[in-house]
């Protein structure tokens, strides 16, 4: 019996390709199961429609209310190991012969061999990126790492430039919409007038690769353009340059719609060729190769229940309106309303803004990590379930306990003032902790230190902050005055 490929959204490039007969399914249902931007929304459905019209007379494309309605009763079906615990779950009970997962440079084999080999020792990232790059010679000069440094990551902190707009880099390449975005429009604007859907945040022009030739084009144009400046300006922020030097390939990864050993072999080749530093090819390797495939390990290894399993630091609040409807308006905070007005026009923002600026103003207020994880699923393009639990709910808001990070990512807003030029635009001052200009990030730390310091006693990173807030003299007002402020 010939079998039929199913391919799933995260399985749209040619990598899940091995010819022969394809399914793609698209179910409206997985765009109503809570509020989605609508930028995600579009992507997405705009991806696995050009990927039909790429495949022709090859593929069953099925427009349906749910995956059932096209998969239920076939025996003639094989499926490249979907992306989350449900697909998976799914998949196998339609009777799907399952293969293993691509897409990623570490497989789930050898991440299982590797982390059964260290028993029960605490599964590192740098353990895990340095064995990853011995293994497969990536940046490697034999037993050597190219440039004799694993890690350039104290390299990649520089601060913007002062005074400047923008790092004065050209435009990224945008995708040119066509005939299936305007389609594809149209369907959410029909969905949601009809209430089906719910869309959050602005219908701009779509900003992100949904093919695997424009995902491509824009790994050209970051290796032509704003490579060189990506490993200096890594961390920096810009009001008037929401894009910096990042590359954008990130959804276009988690799409599926490019390899990302292609986009790794392509930035070390710029080096090797001496046309890009070894700071700024070594923070791109260490994202995908490093961070995205550990990410991805983990979200197998911890579990379907760690989303939920995990509140260390007793963080119950809701997230506020401003953040569930993307109202940048209704937040004073300069650095959080102009973090959250981005992924409002763009469903993204980069990795400084979403850990030091909305998920360090989340951990401070105790917002609740499944909610708060829940939300950047479903707000940001490159949002997807096994993206978020080790990003949200381990790294961000400590809300494991020290699983996948050993700290909390709690910074005052000294550190914003450092790495952006938000604060010169804020009627807040970053070095206030007390009255009418305290800023909501200075003094929210040291709230948040109070809360949690019986929690986090014991751990030792986080001795000197804690002795800190022992010795802070205005300790109990500042406490006071966060509990009582009504405003982000």
């Amino acid at each position: 019996m010939e079998r039929v490929r199913w391919i799933l959204a995260g399985q749209l490039g040619e990598q899940f390709d091995d010819g022969g007969r394809m399914l793609l399914v698209e179910a409206r249902s997985v765009f109503e199961r809570g509020p989605i931007h609508r930028a995600k929304a579009h992507l997405i459905l705009s991806a696995i429609r050009h990927r039909a019209a790429e495949l022709g007379d090859r593929v069953e494309f099925h427009q349906v209310h749910r995956y059932r309605d096209a998969v239920a009763g076939r025996d003639d079906l094989e499926v490249i190991d979907p992306t989350s615990y449900r697909a998976r779950a799914l998949v196998r009970e339609v009777g799907a012969q399952v293969l293993p997962s691509r897409g990623f440079v570490t497989s789930e084999a050898e991440f299982a061999a590797w982390a059964d080999r260290r028993g029960a020792k605490r599964l590192l990232l740098e353990d895990f990126y340095r064995a990853m790059r011995q293994r497969t010679g990536i940046l490697m000069d034999g037993d050597t790492p190219a440039g004799g440094q694993w890690n350039y990551d104290h390299d990649n902190r520089q601060r913007p430039p002062k005074n400047a707009v923008t790092l004065g880099l050209p435009e990224p390449r945008w995708p040119e919409e066509d005939e299936i975005d305007a389609e594809v429009r149209a369907d959410l604007d029909r969905w949601q007038a009809e209430g089906r859907v719910r869309l959050v945040g602005a219908d701009g022009p779509r900003r992100f690769a949904a093919t695997a030739a424009e995902a491509k084009a824009v790994l050209a144009d970051f290796v032509e353009s704003r490579l060189g400046d990506f490993g200096p300006f890594e961390d920096a922020t810009l009001t008037g340059d929401w894009t910096m030097a990042h590359s954008l390939l990130s959804a276009p990864l988690n799409l599926g719609l490019i390899d990302p050993v292609e986009v790794i072999d392509t930035v070390v080749a710029e080096f090797r060729a001496g046309r890009a530093p070894i700071a700024s090819v070594e923070g791109v390797v260490r994202q995908i190769a490093g961070w995205r495939d550990w990410v991805w390990h983990l979200y197998w290894r911890l579990g379907e229940d760690y989303t939920n399993s995990h509140n260390a630091l007793g963080a119950h609040e809701p997230l506020p309106a401003a953040l569930l409807e993307l109202d940048a308006d209704r937040i004073e905070a300069n650095c959080l309303s102009q973090s959250i007005r981005g992924v409002a026009e763009h469903g993204w923002a980069h990795h400084i803004q979403r850990l030091m600026i909305i998920g360090n103003h989340a951990l401070q207020r105790g917002y609740e990590p499944r909610q708060l994880n829940d939300w950047f699923v479903s707000m940001f393009v490159d949002g997807t379930p096994w993206v978020m639990p080790a990003n949200v709910i381990g790294m961000s808001q400590h809300a494991d306990g020290g699983i996948v990070a050993t700290k909390p990512y709690a910074a005052g807003g000294a550190y914003i003032s450092t790495m952006t030029d938000y604060c010169g635009g804020c009627r807040f001052n970053p070095k206030v902790r007390l009255g009418p200009d305290a800023c909501p990030f200075t003094a929210g730390y040291w709230a948040f230190l109070d809360r949690v310091e019986p929690v986090l006693r014991g751990n030792h990173r986080m001795a000197q902050p804690l002795a800190g807030l022992r010795r802070l003299a205005d300790r109990e007002a500042v406490v006071d005055q966060e509990s009582r402020r009504d405003t982000l």
